[in-house]
């Protein structure tokens, strides 16, 4: 049996049998007026993060969301971008769709602005969606892509951003793990499925998705995950596993390199109005700027005695450099 169909086993139980803290997000959820979530919605929440973020979701998106879960991350998009087939989930188990479709019919009679008609399900492959190419303002995945080996995570990392439109953003949620794991934890297939051995260095995981494509990255949180203990697991050491959210932006790749944010700023503290860097950064005295890894580089390359630059908080909410 491949990890891919004993991937598909688990969440087929999952999507049979709820299985309250599969994954355990470690984001709070969603608390907006009028929103309500069914209890078993909830309970079928298998993400370690969340890809919902209101500055993505304006001018009425088209959002696509691959491996649907519960259906709850389906339902908080609907309620940004309130259109007939606004929100489209695919999925590969029938038995998550099924599941899926019966808790929006819940949440239908749960919620006065809501309708069933704004969720689409489909059934479909994370390697082979099947959506038009340049047709989706918002694609997102929750702690589905750390199950796939790189080969088959290229391969659905190309598929994003194939249906994206230019500009368009990819919005991920996955386990990190700045560790080397053991091969035995890494072939280990109900491990991987269960989103835990599969864990990236975050280096890595921003890698490969420059590598298809994408000119912007930003990191957005990286919280505390789980840990691989030497006792239930055949492991030497515990292993710290971390979840990341980031977001993707089908920009252009600049000639230099992909603008890649982790959460460091550039501060300005000398005698001078401002400083210019002549390459489009303008630093106001004592005014942080959010600056990409790249700028930040440059910017200690110049060796200003008055320039500071702060370490990565692998927080980034908008308003930087590029």
């Amino acid at each position: 049996m491949s990890y891919l169909e004993t991937t598909k086993d688990v969440y087929k139980e999952a999507a049979e049998n709820p299985q309250v803290g599969l994954c355990c997000t470690t984001t709070p959820v969603w608390q907006l007026p009028g929103l309500s979530i069914p209890k078993k919605m909830l309970e079928m929440n298998y993400g370690c993060g969340s890809t919902v973020n209101p500055r993505d979701l304006v001018n009425n998106p088209k959002v696509l969301y691959v491996g649907v879960g519960g259906g709850m991350e389906l339902l908080q998009f609907a309620y940004f971008s309130r259109q007939i087939d606004g929100v489209t989930g695919v999925d590969i188990i029938d038995e998550m769709l099924k599941a899926c479709k019966e808790n929006i019919v819940e949440a239908e009679k749960q919620n006065a602005w809501f309708s069933a008609d704004f969720v689409r399900l489909v059934k479909g492959d994370a390697l082979h969606l099947p959506i038009e190419d340049n047709s989706i303002d918002i694609a997102a995945q929750n702690c589905l892509f750390n199950i796939f080996k790189q080969d088959d995570l290229k391969k659905a990392l190309q598929e994003m951003y194939r249906v994206l439109k230019p500009h368009g953003r990819l919005v991920l949620s996955d386990p990190t793990c700045e560790q080397k794991i053991p091969e035995n934890l890494r072939e280990d297939e109900h491990l991987r499925a269960l989103c835990l051995s599969g864990s990236l260095p975050l280096k890595d995981y921003i890698k490969i998705i420059t590598d298809v494509g994408f000119g912007t990255v930003e990191v957005r949180a990286k919280r505390p995950y789980r840990i691989l203990d030497t006792v239930k697991y055949n492991t030497d050491e515990l292993i710290f596993i971390e979840s990341v959210e980031v977001c993707a932006i089908k920009d252009p790749m600049p000639a230099d390199g992909p603008c890649v944010f982790t959460g460091k700023a550039a501060i300005y503290y000398g005698a001078e109005d401002y400083f210019d860097d002549d390459k489009g950064h303008l630093l106001i005295p004592n005014q942080p700027l959010a600056v990409c890894d790249k700028t930040a580089g440059a910017l200690e390359a110049l060796q200003c005695n008055d320039i500071f630059i702060s370490q990565s908080t692998f927080f980034y909410d908008g308003g930087g450099c590029c």
